[in-house]
């Protein structure tokens, strides 16, 4: 320990005596964190007592205190702290932690980037860490507004500006889809905090090596995919030279804020890509391999099996491996069901199939068991209120009064014409077996035949999207 280190730890030791000595006694730790850039400041001083805790407010000696301490720690080869965090026991043990920024500062502990920009004109720095260089320098040069994606795009047009179009690096955007719907069930299924997930019309994932990406599904078979991997050496080099990579040269106008990674608000995306015309293009970007920490292992289809093997926790197991390449190959045809989830995962009961069903649904690419026939009594019972009373002798119809006619998927109801029981009066409703789908027949559908095959058809849809739109299609 040099001198600088020497006196630094005797001033800790010294804030920690005046914050103690002032304090009730009995007290087991004290608990602390300061943050510091320039003339902005952050302090959170806590003493734990047997029973509660107590916040402490240190002094404005205290404050200068630290500040000096700062100052002394600047003298030594690491440089000075930004954050220091500080657990003291009433038995002299004092332990402390600096915070040179080597990862992002919490919400509250970040200062505007003026105050460490004040604070590097005092104590210069030869490195800072990516993420400090673009908080301080991206000046939003990676957002793009609808309004600046078409203003681009007519100036693109002008200069004869266009991306690169990208040949056997990620794979097509339909198999993509369906393999990351696919992890993020099994994910979901074993209840891991990690891997990737689907939302509505997007999915995303934050790796554990702080890379990260989403991936916006767009009407016309079209997509954005965006994120950023840590230390990315294009955003370094950016940052050094002030010539960031230019990720929308040639960007269709739909490539904006709304369908890019929130890493653009923050200066640390570094790439996009979007899907267009069954092509990926993308415009400075780097290869898809330097992407490879930041996109869940959907490459092929044997690095998903192989990753769902490692979730299923039988990694070489033959019977996984096969149920495995199963599912894989059932949400390329959009088709994963229940049983195909049980069977890989094993005990329905220990894993959160429902969770994971509901995350294929989102993707469009599995479907859930078919329900049992729904009886003509409950049937009745759901559509009953849906049904506007006739006018004249029909009005207020008893339930006895009702036709039920069976169909493939569920039910007809109507209150039949005296005499002609196929001859409906008032209106008819139809109600499907799983009890979700109540509808009136719709106009243009062709008379009864019609709203009988739109109303089958509006079932499986539901029920097995891959026999009307499957992402491959």
């Amino acid at each position: 320990m040099n001198d600088a280190e020497s006196s630094a730890d005797a001033m800790v030791r010294d804030l920690v005596d005046r914050l103690t000595r002032r304090s009730s006694p009995g007290w087991l730790d004290l608990v602390a964190e300061f943050a510091l850039a320039g003339d902005a400041q952050y302090v959170d001083i806590a003493l734990r007592y047997p029973h509660r805790t107590l916040r402490v407010r240190p002094s404005a000696a205290e404050v200068e205190l630290i500040r000096k301490q700062r100052e002394v720690t600047a003298a030594t080869g690491a440089g000075p702290w930004w954050r220091m965090s500080l657990v003291a026991t009433s038995e002299g043990r004092v332990d402390v932690t600096y915070d040179r920024g080597e990862e992002p500062f919490p919400e509250d502990q970040l200062f505007p980037a003026e105050a460490y920009r004040a604070d590097l004109e005092d104590y210069p720095r030869d490195d800072l860490p990516l993420w400090m260089k673009a908080y301080l320098h991206h000046g939003d040069r990676q957002l793009r507004s609808p309004r600046q994606a078409a203003e681009e795009v007519r100036e693109n047009r002008a200069r004869s500006r266009w991306p690169q179009l990208t040949v056997n690096e990620f794979p097509s955007f339909p198999e993509m889809w369906a393999r990351w719907a696919v992890v993020s069930a099994v994910f979901v299924a074993a209840g891991s905090e990690w891997g990737p997930r689907v939302s509505p019309g997007f999915a995303w994932f934050e790796g554990a090596r702080r890379g990260g990406s989403t991936l916006y599904r767009l009407p016309g078979d079209r997509a954005v995919l965006s994120g950023g991997v840590w230390d990315a050496p294009s955003l370094a080099s950016g940052y050094t030279t002030g010539n960031l990579p230019d990720l929308y040269r040639g960007a269709p106008e739909w490539v904006a804020d709304p369908v890019l990674n929130p890493r653009g608000r923050r200066g640390l995306m570094s790439f996009c890509y979007w899907w267009e015309g069954g092509r990926w293009y993308r415009g400075d970007s780097p290869a898809a391999a330097a992407c490879d920490t930041a996109v869940p292992g959907v490459w092929t289809d044997r690095t998903v099996a192989d990753v769902i093997g490692r979730v299923a926790g039988a990694e070489g197991s033959e019977d996984i491996a096969r149920a495995a390449e199963e599912l894989v190959s059932s949400g390329h045809q959009a088709t994963v069901t229940r049983d195909a989830l049980v069977r890989l995962l094993g005990d329905a009961d220990g894993q959160d199939v429902d969770e994971a069903l509901f995350q294929l649904s989102l993707a469009g690419v599995g479907y859930s068991v078919a329900p049992g026939r729904l009886s003509q009594g409950t049937a009745l019972s759901l559509a009953r209120k849906h049904i506007e009373p006739p006018a004249g002798p029909h009005r207020g119809a008893p339930a006895t009064a009702f036709a039920a006619e069976r169909l493939g998927t569920g039910w007809r109801l109507y209150v039949p014409a005296p005499g002609r029981t196929a001859q409906p009066v008032g209106q008819v409703v139809y109600v499907d077996d799983d009890g979700d789908g109540i509808a009136a027949p719709r106009s243009g559908e062709g008379g009864p035949a019609g709203a009988i095959a739109a109303f089958e058809r509006r079932f499986r849809s539901r029920h097995s999207p891959g026999d009307v739109s499957s992402p491959g299609t």
